[in-house]
């Protein structure tokens, strides 16, 4: 497509969103200068795009809804715990290939300060990667190598706030109203005072409160997360147009997904709870729109932890979408909660959920990430079963921490708080399975179990439907990284405890079949060649819980165009019976044996995929 070709493209998106886009921005602003400063920075953002870019736009369009199919798997990781550098992940890319990685998330990677980062979560910076990581241009040829290879890159947008040494923030520091006002600063304590009866506090043992008192200000200012995080006031129109500016300009460096970080917060009132208000869903229509016109091959994923009513209004309509996927985090830690029970009634009950929403909606699938494990299940539900919950959730904890008989998940509390009983999880996938207790006990029968557990969970993670995310180590079932401890900038933050290096003499290790790397290694990838070549995995397949009649074994069928599929999953100590009863035969897909859908038996803490295809 020729340069002018293109840019009249661009002119009629421009031009059939405006009428929508205006609407929107006025009604939350009230400010034609500021509305037009928004029109000519996208026109800029436009121009910066390259011929490259705007290819690689024109190639998704063609594809449609990429993002949805069946072959996309994804893969987290940090820059330096991985490769280094930039130029280090580009070298290890066939690493990824062999795995059939084909969509990268790259953990927050922008200039931030050494010791009160957040993990890269406090910006100072949103127009560069933090120096020892490289630069923008290798954020660009990084980009582009994976866009040949046909990998799509993923890349946290930090929106809520800024670090505390963000030019903005140091001008508000000198007493400059103008930056000041990008924030939320007030004289005394009196309003502050007036939030914190309406806002939860976020990290109540860690950072207690909203705000903190700014010494160079003389001014106290909100701070959500941690006092060196200073929160944007989005009521502000230059904090939302810069910000969109440079959110686009991540995605002129080739980033394809946009992962808004903590976006129910963004917007701030008095008298509520500053989450999840009704101005946040129109700034982020507002944001998919502007993708939409300069970047049209960008996506949009909202980080949104909470419980499923507040998750998929971000989803927006058919009409007026907002994010085009969202974290199944319920899932997650309903997950880990039945690795805990060995009861999946809670597993069944979320699923079914999830598994009558419409067919549009793109869920991100993961087993861990690079965050905690908060357990906000579905408590009402449990009650029905006798269960309290500031009682289970310290069984939860104690039984992943390996504290309670029998258990060999090997975990850490994170934000521990004793006076409410609560605390999250911390931990990798197979150190929790039982992995890291086996290896150090050189007990063979109990690791060949806890390998055969940590597959398992990844098939399930496969069996759903939306887009499956591997966090980095879990491929090669690496262990928790226990040396955190002694580095001072590191030891007060568990979540260390799953951030490990890439261990990649470990690595080297998955062409040995028999080793615990080779098995998890080889085991994910074909379950990943199954999924991808299988059309019952479609995401536009019927998908129901199937009832096993034993809460230690959770069924899934799936159905699509005369191919239907059973999955089932003994979560269980012991070998068990899925009691179900369907009229077909069906064919193993990973062993090869064919039985009746009746009766089947499953091996403690394994799996079986059914498979038949009607004539």
């Amino acid at each position: 497509m020729s340069t002018k070709t293109q840019m009249d493209t661009y002119e009629v998106r421009k031009a059939q969103a405006q009428d929508e886009l205006k609407a929107l921005y006025m009604d939350l602003y009230h400010d034609e200068n500021a509305f037009n400063y928004f029109m000519g920075m996208l026109d800029r953002a436009w121009e910066n795009r390259s011929a490259g870019l705007r290819a690689w736009d024109e190639k998704r369009a063609e594809k449609g809804l990429w993002y949805k199919g069946r072959d996309i798997l994804g893969m987290m990781l940090y820059t330096d715990l991985f490769g280094g550098n930039l130029k280090g992940v580009l070298d290890h890319l066939d690493y990824l290939e062999d795995l059939h990685i084909n969509y990268l998330h790259l953990m927050p990677l922008l200039k931030s300060p050494k010791g009160k980062s957040d993990g890269g979560y406090a910006v100072s910076d949103f127009t560069q990667v933090q120096p020892e990581l490289g630069t923008m241009e290798d954020l660009a040829d990084l980009s582009a190598e994976c866009h040949s290879k046909g990998i799509s890159i993923c890349l946290d947008f930090v929106m809520n706030h800024t670090s505390e040494e963000h030019e903005w923030a140091i001008h508000a520091k000198n007493g400059e109203k103008e930056y000041q006002d990008r924030y939320f600063f007030y004289d005394n304590w009196q309003i502050p005072d007036e939030y914190e009866k309406t806002v939860p506090e976020v990290f109540p043992q860690t950072a207690p409160g909203n705000f903190s008192w700014c010494p160079e200000a003389g001014k106290v200012v909100m701070t959500t997360f941690h006092p060196y995080q200073w929160d944007l006031n989005y009521a502000n129109p230059t904090v939302f147009n810069d910000m969109t500016e440079m959110m686009l300009g991540l995605c002129n460096h080739g980033v394809d997904v946009i992962r808004l970080d903590a976006v129910p917060y963004i917007w701030k009132e008095l008298g509520t709870s500053c989450r999840n208000l009704p101005q946040v869903h129109q700034l982020v229509r507002i944001m998919h729109i502007a993708a939409q016109i300069v970047c049209p091959g960008t996506l949009l994923l909202g980080e949104v932890v909470m419980e499923p009513s507040k998750v998929v209004p971000y989803f927006g309509s058919v009409e007026r979408p907002e994010c085009h996927m969202l974290y199944n985090v319920t899932t997650m830690a309903s997950t880990w909660h039945t690795v805990a029970t060995r009861d999946v009634r809670l597993l069944e009950h979320q699923l079914a959920g999830v598994f009558l929403l419409p067919g549009q909606y793109t869920f991100l699938n993961y087993l861990r990430c690079h965050d905690d494990i908060g357990w906000g299940l579905d408590y009402p539900f449990l009650q029905r079963f006798g269960i309290e919950e500031v009682s289970h959730k310290k069984y939860l904890n104690d039984y992943l921490c390996g504290k309670w008989p029998g258990s060999d998940a090997r975990g850490e509390l994170y934000n521990d708080d004793p006076a409410r009983g609560d605390a999250r999880l911390c931990g990798t996938t197979a150190s929790l399975c039982g992995i890291e207790a086996a290896e150090f006990e050189k007990d063979s029968t109990k690791e060949d179990w806890s390998i055969r557990f940590d597959i398992m969970l990844h098939a399930f993670l496969l069996t759903q439907s939306g887009i499956p995310v591997i966090y980095s180590g879990d491929e090669i079932g690496q262990l928790n990284d226990y040396t955190y401890h002694e580095d001072p900038l590191k030891a007060e933050d568990s979540r260390n405890l799953h951030r490990g290096v890439m261990h990649w003499d470990e690595a080297e290790l998955r062409d040995k079949e028999t080793s615990r790397q080779g098995r998890i290694f080889h085991a994910i990838k074909k379950l990943a060649e199954l999924r991808r070549d299988n059309p019952v995995f479609d995401p536009d397949a019927d998908t129901w819980v199937l009832e096993t009649h034993n809460p230690h074994v959770l069924g899934i069928g799936r159905y699509k165009d005369g191919e239907k599929m059973l999955a089932l999953f003994n979560f269980g100590d012991h070998d068990e019976t899925a009691w179900i009863n369907e009229g077909e035969t069906y064919r193993e897909m990973i062993r090869g044996y064919e039985t009746e859908g009746k009766g089947v038996g499953v091996p403690s803490r394994d799996f079986v995929w059914l498979y038949h295809k009607f004539e």
